[in-house]
């Protein structure tokens, strides 16, 4: 099987340096900018469960020459639509795609694009980053990816996704309730990003300033309320693992999305906040943390934009 990597940034450059290391057929389909780091530096993992330092096979979008079996997605949500546009020559009618985005909206555009039999859902956890000469940096150990088919079903294609997926230095799972995963990892994301961003500070920090926990708390209950007022179910053990990790006295955690924030980089305000936004005013209902963060995060965006 042939995989295309669409990214090859902190968490698409992660998990492909991963499965080439692993012998993989692995290709990375990257803008000019990125081929020309990779090509003069190489792709480089620096972890704790060891480093990798490799030249992979690279294409701009211009030289893509044929399909391929999979193709992951790992693009931030902003730049979707380039990104869709760029792997199009790739996805043929047999092609099984991978998305690693942030939020739920990209499964819709994906799905007008290309067709909802072509996908799989998919959600990963593993904080790695950029630094300045654009090395992947992990923190921490875990590296965990799961796949299954949107109606929890097994298939002949999820069997050989995860066939070819399995023992490359990762955990690599099945997961018979990605829709629900995905929709976990949504809440988590919006409001461990909400706590981070509106306070500007870490789990640790917020927490223990005055008001901070009751502050944690009540972000949690409101994404979750809205979450649940679009129709997901969020399963105990996540909402007790979620209030745990989003109190941690102590904890240094942030959210991807606050780490943007403070480098001055683009955020996904739209596709983690906004699109919450959406879905709770479809249903009549208030969210009024959720509306400060966002406007928040705006006035931050338009600064940028200007």
């Amino acid at each position: 099987m042939r995989i295309l990597i669409v990214g090859a940034g902190s968490t698409g450059g992660f998990f492909g340096a991963k499965l080439a290391k692993a012998d993989r057929d692995v290709t990375f389909l990257v803008r000019p900018q990125r081929l020309r780091l990779i090509e003069q530096h190489g792709l480089c993992v620096r972890s704790p469960a060891g480093d990798i330092d490799i030249q992979p096979q690279l294409i701009t979008s211009a030289q893509i020459n044929g399909t391929f079996d999979i193709v992951l997605l790992a693009v931030k949500a902003y730049a979707l639509d380039s990104a869709l546009q760029d792997m199009a020559a790739a996805v043929g009618p047999e092609t099984v795609i991978l998305p690693l985005l942030n939020g739920m909206r990209h499964m819709d555009v994906i799905s007008e694009k290309f067709g909802a039999e072509r996908l799989l859902g998919c959600a990963c956890k593993v904080a790695t980053s950029l630094d300045e000469s654009g090395r992947i940096i992990q923190q921490g150990t875990f590296n965990d990816i799961s796949y299954g088919e949107l109606d929890g079903s097994d298939s002949d294609r999820l069997a050989a996704v995860h066939a070819f997926m399995r023992d490359a230095g990762f955990d690599a799972n099945i997961s018979n309730t990605i829709l629900r995963d995905m929709w976990e990892k949504w809440t988590l994301l919006a409001a461990m990003g909400s706590i981070n961003c509106l306070m500007r500070g870490s789990i640790g920090e917020v927490v223990a300033a005055a008001g901070g926990h009751e502050f944690a708390l009540r972000m949690i209950d409101e994404v979750s309320a809205v979450v649940r007022a679009a129709g997901q179910e969020l399963s105990e053990p996540f909402l007790t693992q979620a209030y745990r990790l989003l109190t941690l006295r102590g904890s240094p955690q942030t959210s991807s999305m606050y780490r943007d924030l403070v480098a001055g980089r683009a955020i996904e305000a739209d596709q983690i906040i906004g699109d919450l936004l959406v879905r709770a005013s479809a249903k009549d209902m208030e969210a009024p943390l959720l509306a400060l963060v966002y406007a928040h995060l705006l006035v931050y965006q338009a600064r940028l934009d200007n």
